[in-house]
This record gives structure tokens, C-alpha cells and sequence, in this order.
């Protein structure tokens, strides 16, 4: 379940999503958010389906989103596919992958991912 924020429809920043968490939430919104920055220079940052978005080129690269006990990343169905082996211990869908909070972040997994989908938007 998302994480009520007061007027979260109408959240116009990532600052504004972020700040509407728990503290520890917030430290690891924070760092998905630096490290796809880091990973995708260039991209922009926008709200878009009510939650974080980095767009590349007109497109949208990925979307990280906030719950109680997970991060949700959403590299679309392509990002999903080419690392599917590696997600094997996370619970994925067509497009999306839960990282548990209790858990470390698999920050070089998701460099990579948002690095692949940097590829597949410039080619």
C-alpha cells in the first residue's frame, strides 16, 4: 500500500514526495534518487503517476516509489527483462521490482539497470 501523504496528488516535487515519509524511508528515497542521478546524467527529474520520475530525451527513463516496507523501481518490462536473473530474489512484476527496506539496497544492480535503460533510450 502507498504510504499516505497529505495531498500526495498534488505532490509537484521529488523533495515534496520524499519529505512526506518516515525519517529512515526518506534516507533510502533519497539515495535511489542520487544514484539514478548519478547513473543517467542528463535526465531530469519530474512527478509523474504521482511519483518520482526520471525522464531521458522526452522519455521516461525509471520511477522510484515509497511503501511501508518496500522501494518500488519501475525500469519498465525492458529493464525487468534483461536483469530478470538478477531480481530472481526480489518480488518483480511486468515492469516493476520490490527492494525490501530491511534490507540493503542493491545500489550496483540498480546503477546498472538505470544505466541499461540510459541505453536503450540514447540508441
Amino acid at each position: 500500500m502507498w504510504h499516505k501523504m497529505k495531498n500526495q496528488s498534488t505532490t509537484k516535487t521529488i523533495d515534496e514526495y520524499i519529505a512526506g515519509f518516515p525519517r529512515e524511508t526518506q534516507k533510502v528515497l533519497k539515495a535511489v534518487r542520487t544514484l539514478i542521478g548519478k547513473s543517467a546524467p542528463g535526465a531530469t527529474e519530474t512527478i509523474s503517476y504521482a511519483i518520482p520520475t526520471f525522464d531521458l530525451n522526452g522519455r521516461h527513463l525509471v520511477h522510484f516509489a515509497g511503501f511501508a516496507k518496500h522501494i518500488g523501481f519501475y525500469p519498465t518490462p525492458g529493464g525487468i527483462a534483461a536483469f530478470k536473473k538478477e531480481l530472481g530474489p526480489y518480488k518483480t512484476a511486468k515492469g516493476s521490482v520490490q527492494f525490501p527496506l530491511d534490507q540493503p539496497m542493491p545500489t550496483d544492480l540498480i546503477r546498472r539497470i538505470v544505466e541499461f535503460r540510459v541505453g536503450e533510450i540514447t540508441r
